[in-house]
Parts: structure tokens; sequence; C-alpha cells
């Protein structure tokens, strides 16, 4: 394996991730299905081509190394990450595709704050200052919808929806807190295969308990989920944490602060939403940037 910094492959993996990623926010706004049904099914098509990279690699066989103690941690992290998908596609469906991204990816600044009192690492001043921005730039972006009137229907929802990214990021940000000293015992496939495996069983039970429809789905979400599968789960997700390996954390991280920019000019383009933001999202969205920035920094 390269050393870190070194394999040339990592900025080209690195902007494939970002256009997955990117894709994940516009995809769910085009699905009429439940939440769940969205996820679950997206972890489905996903663990298919999971599989059969398990088999054709052998990295299943690493599975047998684990501790409970690590078993643990991964049904933990596959947890988080359920409950992660639920909260941000339920907020896509409730508020715009720009404000839910740019929330959502207030993830890396709750990662600093979780190292406080998980990992003891306290951050630095600059970092603390980072976080300072960025919960500015949330508050700037939620704010037109915290100024709607009580009585407005869609107000209503819209703040719901920012609330429910903002759920999102706290439990992106466990599941990676969660899953850094698994991803350090398994290889790729070995880790992705365990990790969404038992976060799609999550998903499974939470859809049961909210009876939530998971079939029958038509040809167009079957087709949507697909490409959520392939492109912000495989593409995307995967594609972070093969450059984990092979590039310094902060880079793999200052990535995923493009998603919001692509995120938001595939929904102001693409057919079925031109959404176009409105100017707050977009001075919000940048000083929310600026502060994961600072806070991803050393």
């Amino acid at each position: 394996m390269s050393a870190p910094g070194t394999d040339r492959r990592a900025p080209v993996v690195l902007g494939l991730a970002l256009l997955g990623v990117s894709l994940s926010g516009p995809l769910v706004r085009l699905s009429h299905a439940h939440p769940l049904a969205i996820a679950a099914w997206r972890l489905a098509f996903s663990l298919v081509v999971i599989a059969i990279a398990l088999l054709v690699s052998g990295e299943w066989r690493q599975w047998r190394r684990l501790t409970w103690r690590e078993v643990g941690i991964a049904l933990g992290a596959g947890s988080m990450l359920a409950l992660h998908f639920w909260s941000w596609n339920t907020s896509v469906a409730l508020t715009s595709v720009a404000a839910s991204v740019v929330l959502v990816n207030t993830q890396p600044v709750v990662v600093a704050l979780l190292s406080v009192f998980w990992l003891r690492e306290a951050p630095t001043r600059r970092q603390w200052i980072g976080i300072a921005v960025a919960m500015l730039g949330a508050f700037i972006v939620a704010l037109p919808d915290l100024l709607a009137p009580t009585s407005a229907s869609n107000g209503s929802r819209a703040l719901l929806g920012d609330l429910l990214a903002l759920v999102g990021a706290v439990t992106a940000a466990t599941y990676f807190v969660a899953g850094r000293r698994l991803r350090g015992t398994l290889e790729l496939w070995a880790y992705v295969g365990l990790v969404y495996g038992s976060c799609f069983v999550v998903l499974l039970l939470l859809a049961f308990v909210t009876s939530a429809p998971l079939l029958p789905q038509p040809p167009r979400e079957l087709a949507i989920f697909a490409g959520l599968a392939l492109g912000p789960m495989l593409l995307g997700h995967t594609g972070l944490n093969w450059a984990l390996k092979r590039s310094p954390a902060y880079v793999v991280n200052l990535t995923l602060l493009g998603e919001p920019v692509g995120a938001t000019l595939i929904a102001a383009f693409l057919p079925g939403i031109r959404e176009v933001p409105v100017p707050l999202t977009f001075v919000g969205g940048a000083i929310v940037l600026v502060g994961i920035l600072l806070t991803a920094r050393r």
C-alpha cells in the first residue's frame, strides 16, 4: 500500500466520491417513497455489489479475527448510519436540498465535539472558533424557516426538515467516530460489508416497527434506489473510505465540504427539481464551510 499522500489515484477517487455524494440530495428529492424505504433499498442494492466483492477478494475471512467488542462497535456504527439515513432522507422531503445538505455537513464540527468526550482529543483554539462560525452559518441557513409564521405549514415543515438534517449530522458524526477503530482493523470491503450490513438490518427493523411500506416499488423508484446505491453509496461513501488509507484524513474531510455546492447545482438544473436557493442559503452555506474548514485544519 502506498504511503499516505503518495497514491496518485487518490485525487481521482476523491473527485468521483464528491460527485457521488453530491447526487444524494437531488435523487432523494426525486423519490416519492418512504424515507426508510429509500434507505433500505439503497443499502440492499449496495450490499449485492459488496457481497460479490467480498467473495472475490476473500476479505470476509477478516471477520474471524474480530473481538466481541469490535463486533459491538460495528453494530453501533451501522445503527448510527441507519438513523442518519432515516433522519436525512426525511429532511430532504421537508426542506430545501441546499439547506438540508449544508446542515447535514456540519458533521465534522460534531466530530470535533465528540472527540473531546470520547477520544480525549480537545480541539485547538482555532477549531473552537471554527465550530462557532459553522453554527452561526447553520443558523443563517435555517433563518428563513425560523421566521416563517407558525401557522404556515410549509414553514413548519421546513423547520422540522432543518432540525432532522442536524440530527443526521450528529448520527453521521457518531458513526464515523465509532467506526474509526474498526476501519483500522479491517480492509475496505470487509469493513463496509459488516457496517453496511448491520445498517441494513436496523433499517428493516425500523421499517417493521413504523409500518413503512417497502414493497412493492414501481420501476421509477427502483431506478432511483439503484442510482443512490451506485452513486452516493458505492462511488461516494465507499470511495471516501478507500481514500482514508491513501490520503491524509483532512484531505478526505475537505472533499466532503464540496457536497453542498455540488448538490445545490445539481438540484438547480435537474429536471423535476429546478430548485434555486434563496440568497441566505448561499450566505449561510459559505459561512458553514468556512467554519468547518477552520475546524478540520490543524
